[in-house]
C-alpha cells in the first residue's frame, strides 16, 4: 500500500484516548481517519456511512459490543478490513481471543507514535502485525514474501495436535490431559517449539499455528 492513504477507524470507549489517537494519526499525510466510535455497536452503525477503512484500531473492553464481538462481526461482514487490537496489558488470553476473532495483530496503548504507525503500515500491507512475541525470522518471511521451507513439515503429529490445542482456552495442564500425556511432556513440547521457532510465549505459538493453517477459526 505504498504511496496510498491508509483509511483508519478508531473504536475505543475512552473519549480522550479515541480523540487523541485520531488527532495524532490525522497529522500524518499517509493516514486518513474515516470515523471513530465508542464501541462495536456504534461502529456497526457508522461503517456503512463512510468509505470502508483499511484498518480498524479496536479496543478490547467496551460496553454494548466489545472488541471480540466487533472483530468477529467485521471478519464476517467486511473481511477485507484489518483489525489491529488495542491492549492495555500484554496478557496472552485477550490477545489470543482477539486473534481467534479475526484480528491481525495488536499494539499496547502505551506504544509511541512511531511504533503505532509502523504497526498500522505493516498490517495494512501484509494483513498481520507480529511483534516481539514472535520471531523476527517469521516476521521477515511474511513481510518479504520469501519462499521458505515449510516449517510444519518437520513437526510430529503430537506437536501439531499440541499447537491446535494451544489455540483453545485449555490450560497446559488440561492440554496434557486431553492428549493423555504428562504435564512434563507438554512442557517439553512447548519449550522445544519455543526454541525451534524462536518464540517467547503461548501467543507466539497461536500466531504460528494460525499463519500455517494448523488451526483455523
Amino acid at each position: 500500500m505504498e504511496n496510498k492513504e491508509i483509511r483508519i477507524a478508531v473504536v475505543d470507549d475512552h473519549t480522550l484516548f479515541r480523540q487523541g489517537i485520531s488527532s495524532l494519526l490525522s497529522e500524518n499525510e499517509e493516514i486518513k481517519i474515516m470515523f471513530d466510535a465508542s464501541n462495536g455497536a456504534v461502529m456497526k452503525e457508522k461503517i456503512s456511512k463512510y468509505p470502508l477503512p483499511d484498518v480498524v484500531l479496536m479496543d478490547i473492553t467496551m460496553p454494548l459490543v466489545n472488541g471480540y464481538e466487533a472483530t468477529a462481526w467485521l471478519k464476517q461482514n467486511y473481511p477485507s478490513v484489518r483489525v489491529l487490537a488495542l491492549s492495555m496489558f500484554e496478557d496472552d488470553e485477550p490477545i489470543i481471543k482477539m486473534l481467534k476473532c479475526g484480528a491481525g495483530g495488536y499494539v499496547l496503548k502505551e506504544s509511541n507514535a512511531s511504533d503505532l504507525m509502523y504497526a498500522i503500515k505493516t498490517i495494512a500491507q501484509h494483513n498481520y502485525f507480529l511483534n516481539d512475541l514472535v520471531s523476527g525470522k517469521l516476521l521477515r518471511s511474511i513481510q518479504d514474501e520469501v519462499k521458505t521451507p515449510d516449517p510444519v513439515a518437520g513437526l510430529t503429529a503430537n506437536e501439531i495436535r499440541f499447537l491446535e490445542l494451544c489455540c483453545s482456552e485449555l490450560t497446559y495442564k488440561e492440554i496434557a490431559g486431553n492428549m493423555c500425556l504428562s504435564p512434563h511432556t507438554i512442557d517439553n513440547y512447548r519449550d522445544a517449539l519455543f526454541q525451534k521457532f524462536d518464540l517467547k510465549s503461548r501467543t507466539g505459538l497461536v500466531i504460528f499455528a494460525l499463519k500455517h493453517n494448523i488451526a483455523k477459526f
